[in-house]
């Protein structure tokens, strides 16, 4: 499979996609949700289901991680349309950018206006607690350090302009929106408000990695959610976002502590329900 960054799909083949999913639902969401590692119990909240397996969907990538079901739900959420991707892609899967990116723009073209982003995420604020939710303020995209942007490549003027702004990545009114719905909730003790740092993985990261990150202003690592966001963006879809912090980060060396999948697995099953409440509620007063 291509590692290039180069945007290896022409406008056609995301219409393809898309025009397929218009012909074979009747539902015409504004509001697209992309779940987490562990977070796709979100899909499960919709009415009027209908369930779309990734591998019967034209072109589109096939999800392979643990806590990624591989499905596209369409559905009704407290009464608005929404479609939620159960399973994201990665890097680490072998994707090049451009796949991992793939459904944002099916998204636009479906007619999405809203694209909520959930994640898993390492704690790198001391402050933080496992369980917490950090509704992600901004981000540090790593790997678009590297190089590896989803825009690099050929710009497809209809999708959205060559440099496109992002000190708005995140949309202000919408987090001040998911702040005071979680304080009507009784949420707000654990919801937190920060800047999420992506690297590629699969690996975790090194006691000097975090210590740099933390360095650099993160308050939270993963390995997912922003080349999604710079897609959505540059289309000029709405973007909120919130990271389940499932671990914290180790920074000493004479910890014992060790990061692993299972733990990210297991605290995100405890706070599910909480980040569900609060999405779905959002999404009602959207």
């Amino acid at each position: 499979m291509s590692t290039s960054s180069e945007c290896s799909f022409s406008y056609e083949e995301y219409k393809e996609t898309a025009d397929w999913l218009l012909a074979n639902t009747d539902i015409r969401p504004k509001v697209a949700i992309i779940c987490g590692s562990g977070l796709g119990g979100l899909a499960d909240l919709l009415d009027n289901k209908q369930v779309f397996s990734y591998d019967k969907i034209p072109r589109f990538p096939h999800s392979t991680v643990q806590g990624h079901k591989g499905q596209l739900v369409f559905g009704e959420l407290n009464g608005k349309q929404c479609v939620c991707m159960q399973g994201r892609f990665h890097f680490y899967e072998g994707y090049n950018v451009a796949t991992v990116t793939y459904p944002v723009r099916v998204f636009f073209l479906l007619g999405i206006e809203t694209l909520i982003v959930t994640n898993a995420a390492g704690g790198l604020n001391p402050k933080f607690k496992v369980g917490d939710i950090m509704v992600i303020k901004d981000h540090i995209n790593m790997p678009g350090f590297a190089g590896q942007n989803p825009l690099c490549g050929h710009n497809e003027e209809r999708f959205g302009v060559r440099f496109p702004c992002m000190s708005d990545a995140y949309d202000r009114d919408l987090a001040q929106l998911v702040r005071k719905t979680a304080k009507e909730l009784g949420c707000d003790s654990f919801l937190q408000e920060g800047v999420y740092c992506m690297l590629a993985g699969p690996s975790y990261e090194t006691i000097a990695e975090c210590r740099v990150l933390q360095m650099l202003g993160a308050d939270a690592v993963g390995m997912s959610t922003v080349p999604e966001v710079v897609i959505a963006r540059h289309c000029g879809i709405r973007v909120f976002g919130l990271s389940l912090i499932t671990n914290k980060v180790v920074t000493d060396y004479d910890s014992k502590e060790r990061a692993n999948h299972e733990e990210v697995l297991e605290t995100t099953r405890m706070r599910t329900e909480d980040l569900q409440r609060i999405v779905s509620n959002v999404v009602r007063k959207m």
